[in-house]
C-alpha cells in the first residue's frame, strides 16, 4: 500500500487521483479537456465522516456531545478525510481502491474506503464507512470543482428537485423545506428519487451526475468554477438526519457521472 498519485485510463479519459493529498480526484481529462478546476484544494474530494457545515462543529451520538475543530468558524465543514493521506489498496489501469483509518479528532474506531471505476464515458464513486467498534452517526459525499469555462461558453447547470433546504444567515438549513429559488446557489436540494443534474458546457460536453442518494449541494457562487455534491445527508445531518454506522451496517454510498461530446 502506498499514497503515491493513481493514474487510470479508459479511451481517451483520464484521471489522476492524489491519495496523498485526501484522496482527491486531481485531474478528470476528456479527449485532453480538464474537467476540474486545478489546485491543492480543488479537483473532487470525498467529504467524509461528514459533509457540509456542522452547527458550532458540535455533534451527538445518544448522550455524548462531541466537539469538531471549527475549520470553518463558526462551524466545522467537509470532514477531514480530505486533509489525510490515504493509501492505496489495489490499482489497475481503470479501477482502484483507496483507504484511509478514521483518527483523532474523530472519537469513533473506522476505516472509510473509496473506489474509483473508470470507463470510456463514465466515472463511478463509492465511498464506504466501517465502524472497528462503536456504532456511530457519520454522512458522505463528494465535492467536485468542476471548471465553469472549458474554453468557450459558461457551464450551464439544469436539474429538478422536489424542495431546496431553506438556508438560513449561517448557511445551515433552518429545517424548512421551500420550492427550488432561482441561482446563483450555495444551497441543498431534495432530489427523493436520486440526484440527478447535468453541467453542459455548449457545443463541447454535457455531463451529468447521478447517485441514488436524496440530498446535492449546488454551489456555483465562484467565477472560475461550479460544485454539483451528492451527499447523504444535508449540512448539519449529523444533528438533523443522522445516518448510523453500525457494526452490521456500513455506511455505503456512490455517485456516476456519465459524459456526452457535443
Amino acid at each position: 500500500m502506498s499514497s503515491e498519485n493513481v493514474t487510470l485510463t479508459a479511451g481517451d479519459a483520464e484521471i489522476e487521483v492524489r491519495p496523498g493529498n485526501g484522496c482527491r480526484l486531481e485531474s478528470l481529462r476528456v479527449g485532453g479537456v480538464e474537467l476540474l478546476r486545478q489546485g491543492e484544494r480543488y479537483g473532487c474530494f470525498p467529504m467524509v465522516p461528514w459533509a457540509g457545515r456542522i452547527r458550532d462543529g458540535r455533534f451527538r451520538n445518544g448522550g455524548t456531545t462531541h466537539q469538531m475543530p471549527l475549520n470553518s468558524p463558526p462551524h466545522a465543514i467537509h470532514g477531514f478525510a480530505r486533509d489525510a493521506a490515504w493509501r492505496t489498496a489495489r490499482a489497475a489501469k481503470s479501477e482502484a481502491a483507496f483507504t484511509y483509518d478514521l483518527t483523532d479528532p474523530w472519537p469513533y474506531e473506522g476505516r472509510v474506503t473509496q473506489i474509483v471505476e473508470l470507463t470510456e464515458d463514465s466515472l463511478t464513486l463509492t465511498l464506504g464507512i466501517e465502524t472497528y467498534g462503536d456504532s456511530f452517526p457519520a454522512q458522505a459525499g463528494w465535492h467536485p470543482w468542476f471548471n465553469r469555462n472549458l474554453g468557450q461558453d459558461d457551464v450551464r447547470i439544469d436539474f429538478d428537485a422536489a424542495w431546496q433546504e431553506e438556508r438560513g444567515d449561517d448557511h445551515l438549513p433552518t429545517g424548512n423545506r421551500i420550492a427550488p429559488l432561482p441561482g446563483p446557489w450555495d444551497d441543498c436540494f431534495g432530489m427523493p428519487d436520486g440526484v440527478d443534474v447535468t453541467l453542459t458546457w455548449p457545443e463541447q460536453l454535457a455531463l451529468t451526475v447521478k447517485s441514488r442518494e436524496q440530498w446535492v449541494v449546488v454551489y456555483d457562487e465562484q467565477e472560475a468554477a461550479v460544485c454539483v455534491e451528492p451527499q447523504t445527508g444535508p449540512p448539519n445531518g449529523l444533528n438533523t438526519l443522522p445516518r448510523l454506522v453500525t457494526p452490521i451496517e456500513p455506511l455505503e454510498t456512490s455517485t456516476t457521472w456519465t459524459w456526452t461530446r457535443l
